[in-house]
C-alpha cells in the first residue's frame, strides 16, 4: 500500500468510528437499539483485520465523551472483538442470499449475548458468584432481546453497505479489499 492510501484509510476510519459514536448517541433514546452491531460487522467484513481500528475508535470515543472511562466501560474492550471474531469466521464467497440472512442472525445473535458476554467481567468487578451473575443476567434478559431485534432490523443494512463500500474502495481506493463474489 502507498502512504497515500494508508492516509486516506486512516481518516476514513477516523471517521468510521466516529460515525458508529454518532449513531450510538442519537439512538439512545430507543434502549438498547443502536446500529453498532451493523457497523462492525459491515467494517469486518470490507476491511477485515483493518476494522479494528474504527471499533476501537469508537470504543476509545464512548469512555472519553459518553461518561468515562469507569466500570461500565470496561467490557467494551472485547464486546465488540467478540463480534469482529465471529464475523471474521464466517466464509467469504457466500450466495447473497445466503449472506443476508447469515449476517442478520449473527447480528441478532451478538445482541442476545451482549448480558451474557458482559456478566463475566459483571462477576469480577462485583465480586459475583455464579447464583448472583445467572440472577444478574436473566434480570437483564428482556434488554437483551430487545437488542437482538434491533440488531436483527439493523442487520439488513449489512449486504447493501457491505456492497456500497466495496465499489467505493475499488473505485477510490488503491488496493480494493477483497470481494465476496456475489456482491
Amino acid at each position: 500500500m502507498s502512504k497515500k492510501t494508508d492516509l486516506r484509510h486512516i481518516c476514513l476510519f477516523a471517521m468510521f468510528g466516529a460515525l458508529m459514536y454518532a449513531s450510538k448517541v442519537i439512538t439512545e433514546f430507543l434502549p438498547n437499539i443502536h446500529l453498532i452491531g451493523m457497523f462492525t460487522m459491515v467494517f469486518t467484513l470490507v476491511y477485515r483485520r483493518r476494522a479494528l481500528i474504527p471499533i476501537y475508535v469508537f470504543v476509545f470515543l464512548t469512555g472519553l465523551i459518553h461518561a468515562g472511562f469507569s466500570v461500565w466501560w470496561v467490557p467494551y474492550l472485547y464486546l465488540w472483538a467478540v463480534l469482529w471474531g465471529v464475523t471474521m469466521l464466517l466464509p467469504q464467497g457466500l450466495p447473497v442470499k445466503v449472506q443476508v440472512p447469515l449476517y442478520m442472525a449473527v447480528c441478532a445473535l451478538h445482541g442476545l449475548c451482549y448480558g451474557t458476554l458482559y456478566a463475566p467481567f459483571q462477576a469480577l468487578a462485583f465480586g459475583y458468584d455464579l447464583k448472583q451473575t445467572l440472577a444478574w443476567i436473566a434480570a437483564g434478559f428482556p434488554w437483551d432481546v430487545t437488542h437482538a431485534l434491533g440488531n436483527l432490523a439493523a442487520g439488513t443494512l449489512i449486504v447493501p453497505l457491505v456492497t456500497l463500500l466495496r465499489r467505493l474502495e475499488a473505485r477510490y481506493g488503491a488496493e480494493p479489499p477483497p470481494a465476496d463474489e456475489d456482491l
